[in-house]
């Protein structure tokens, strides 16, 4: 089958059913009506029949054009609590199903098909179908290609700092407030549009809901998001080094040539494990820096790879500085950075992660409605 094709609109949907293409082996679809010839008064999007040699069924249909979550539930929503026409039953029409919303379909009892030849249809004492495994043949419909990846992430990590915003403004400031390469640095603050665009998908993923506020509703389902779609930083450069630790500490060694040069510098989040969970550091200190040459000329100490205490990471990369905590005279990782950085670890680093999870739980600020 054709992959990635564009997503559909409802009346091309239905043109689909008017054609004959949709079928759910073994059974066969025909468009009884549809479109405007319903009359605008008709609350369903469709009426079909499905047949299987003798037998026959009729199903009153709510058509969706996109396959998000928010659209799914909706549409389910929507036939659990619509009245049917009398002797037909409610079907779900959407571009692709996964096998868990077919699941979901056939514990409400609502049936559903899709354009890839997934679906579920049972008509008790007639026939009863379900078939699943066909890959979505549609390409997301989403504005951002992935808003859980990169710098689009750090619209979904504000809401794990704090639950509920009450206007896209207010997200979108805090933003870049609390990135530290806008702060302290030279870049540009994300745009309100960019903001804007990741909530359209929070809210359609059903992570984020916007009523009088925007609020988290999902912040584990978050989580794994963020962790599901979590890739390494970019890095442009890696030096390790072997610094004398006299009078001062490394951290503060370092705070203090930060604040000298104007050079924004945070520990990396394999660094920052214990500022919220129990696991003994080890002896290689790491930071993320945005241009080592500045923080070279003026740090003493030598270049090795024979026991460095110290590891300098070059990246632009502004999730690794979002929303950094100082304490203790450094900038650390936020929790979120360092449980991500912890669960693309090994088996100990994963098991830690738990920890940091929970410590991002519980911190959370819930914002009431």
């Amino acid at each position: 089958m054709e992959r990635n094709r564009k997503i559909p609109t409802k009346r091309e949907m239905i043109e689909q059913l008017r054609s004959g293409k949709i079928s759910l082996l073994p059974l066969s679809f025909r468009l009884l009506k549809g479109g405007p010839e319903l009359g605008g008064n008709f609350r369903f999007d469709a009426l079909v029949e499905a047949s299987w040699r003798e037998n026959t069924a009729r199903f009153a249909v709510e058509c969706k054009s996109l396959s998000t979550p928010k659209a799914f539930q909706d549409g389910l929503n929507f036939l659990k609590t619509t009245s049917l026409p009398k002797g037909y039953l409610p079907l779900l029409f959407l571009p692709f199903l996964s096998e868990r919303q077919l699941q979901e379909l056939e514990r409400e009892g609502i049936n559903g098909i899709d354009l890839c030849g997934n679906g579920v249809v049972v008509v008790p004492e007639m026939f009863a179908v379900f078939r699943s495994g066909e890959k979505n043949r549609f390409s997301s419909s989403a504005p951002i290609k992935n808003i859980y990846r990169k710098n689009s992430s750090m619209v979904g990590r504000v809401f794990l700092i704090r639950s509920g915003y009450e206007t896209v403004q207010d997200v979108w400031a805090e933003i870049n407030r609390r990135n530290t390469l806008v702060t302290r640095w030279d870049r540009k603050p994300m745009s309100l549009s960019t903001v804007s665009k990741a909530l359209k998908t929070l809210e359609e993923d059903l992570i984020t809901a916007r009523k009088d506020t925007i609020r988290l509703l999902q912040p584990e389902g978050l989580l794994e998001k963020l962790r599901e779609n979590y890739v390494p930083s970019t890095i442009k450069e890696r030096v390790r080094l072997k610094v004398p630790e006299e009078s001062v500490t490394i951290g503060e060694l370092l705070m203090k040539l930060s604040q000298a040069i104007g050079l924004p510098l945070v520990a990396a989040g394999t660094s920052s494990v214990g500022q919220y969970a129990v696991m003994q550091r080890g002896d290689l200190f790491s930071i993320y820096c945005p241009r080592l040459e500045r923080l070279l000329e003026t740090l003493p100490g030598s270049q090795t790879d024979r026991f460095p205490n110290l590891e300098l990471i070059e990246t632009e990369d502004e999730t690794v500085y979002f929303d950094a905590r100082q304490e203790g005279g450094f900038w650390w990782a936020s929790p979120v950075q360092v449980y991500l950085e912890l669960m693309a670890g090994d088996k100990r680093d994963q098991e830690t992660a738990e920890q940091v999870k929970s410590y991002i739980l519980k911190n959370l600020q819930t914002v009431q409605e």
